[in-house]
Parts: C-alpha cells; sequence; structure tokens
C-alpha cells in the first residue's frame, strides 16, 4: 500500500464512507466494510480516526460542505433578487436529482445518529451545519445584490434550511419533479419577500 499523509487517507476513508452507506445503508456499514471499499487496512482506518463515530461526523461535515461550495458557486448577480435566489436553489436541487441515493444518506445518518446512544450529536450537528449553510447562502446572496434582510439572518437561514429539507425528503419520496420546481418556485418567492431588497 502507498504511504500518503493522513490528511489524504482520511478523504479516502471519508469518501469510500458514503460510497458505502449510500449504497449499503449507515447501520449496515461496517468499519471494516469502509477499509474494504477504499482498500485500505483496518489500522489505517484506527490510524485516521477515533471511532466510527467521528468518520461519521467527518462524512456529514464533507457532504454538507460540498452542498455549500457547489451552491455558493452559483451565486452571482443576475436581473433580478428572485432570480440570485431561484438559481441557487436550482443548483442544489440539481444534485437532488442527479445524486438522490446521497441524499437519502443524510436522512439515514439523521435516523440513525438519533437511535444510535452516544450519536444524538451527530444529528444536531448536522443540522445545525444546514443552518450554517442556509446562513452562508443568504449572506452571499445579500453581498452580490446589495440587500438587508428584513428578518434577522438566522431566522431566515432557520427556515431555508427547514424548507429545502422538507422539500428534498418530499421528493426523494415521491420523485415528482414538477411538483418540486413548483415547489422551489414558491421558496424563492418567499426568500425574496423576506430578504427584500
Amino acid at each position: 500500500m502507498a504511504r500518503m499523509p493522513s490528511a489524504e487517507r482520511r478523504t479516502q476513508l471519508v469518501e469510500a464512507a458514503i460510497r458505502a452507506m449510500t449504497r449499503d445503508g449507515v447501520a449496515r456499514t461496517t468499519t471494516r466494510s469502509i477499509c474494504s471499499e477504499a482498500g485500505v487496512s483496518l489500522s489505517v482506518f484506527h490510524y485516521c480516526f477515533d471511532s466510527k463515530q467521528a468518520l461519521l461526523e467527518a462524512a456529514i461535515e464533507t457532504i454538507t460542505g460540498n452542498y455549500v461550495s457547489r451552491v455558493m458557486s452559483a451565486v452571482e448577480p443576475r436581473a433580478t433578487l428572485r432570480e440570485t435566489v431561484r438559481a441557487a436553489l436550482q443548483t442544489y436541487w440539481d444534485h437532488v436529482t442527479a445524486h438522490p441515493g446521497e441524499h437519502m444518506l443524510t436522512y439515514d445518518l439523521t435516523q440513525y445518529a438519533l437511535r444510535e446512544p452516544g450519536f444524538e450529536h451527530l444529528a444536531r450537528a448536522q443540522y445545525e451545519q444546514y443552518v450554517v449553510s442556509a446562513t452562508a447562502l443568504i449572506e452571499q446572496v445579500r453581498v452580490v445584490r446589495g440587500v438587508e434582510p428584513r428578518v434577522p439572518v438566522e431566522v431566515l437561514a432557520r427556515y431555508l434550511a427547514a424548507a429545502i429539507d422538507g422539500l428534498t425528503l418530499q421528493y426523494l419520496v415521491l420523485g415528482d419533479r414538477q411538483v418540486a420546481d413548483r415547489q422551489l418556485d414558491m421558496t424563492a418567492d418567499q426568500m425574496v419577500l423576506l430578504i427584500g431588497g
């Protein structure tokens, strides 16, 4: 096995964990199966992570971080505030429709963390990360459009995180793209009203 810096090994294990959990579910994915997916020995896992809990936390941060990067790159000035907001939401949504398994994994991670003693804080951290992500998006829109929200950013971020979470789960269950598009339009309209400007 080629020597690799520990940061790269951690990334390798996190990506393998996301693939394995997306395919097999969180509860059925073991540290041994993650190592097999990554093509490394179990000792490499223990060198990089103290526990499966630490790996799950890193997986949640990675998934959410990827969403944030993707959406933030889409926030650029458009003709109107609504077009700016709607384009950012669409970037996230394109990923949902292209990679539904990864988004199902986020719900699986939440349920697993809530049911496993000692893991509850991971579910809270996951949802707080969603709020941090929504805050970053709102701040980016605010700066790009030069507007000040009509409600506190934290309140607006929690609303957006809850709305997107609900829309995502509904789409994963129903699979209706037309309904999802209409709901994204409504979400963009609501955000424009709340952001103002």
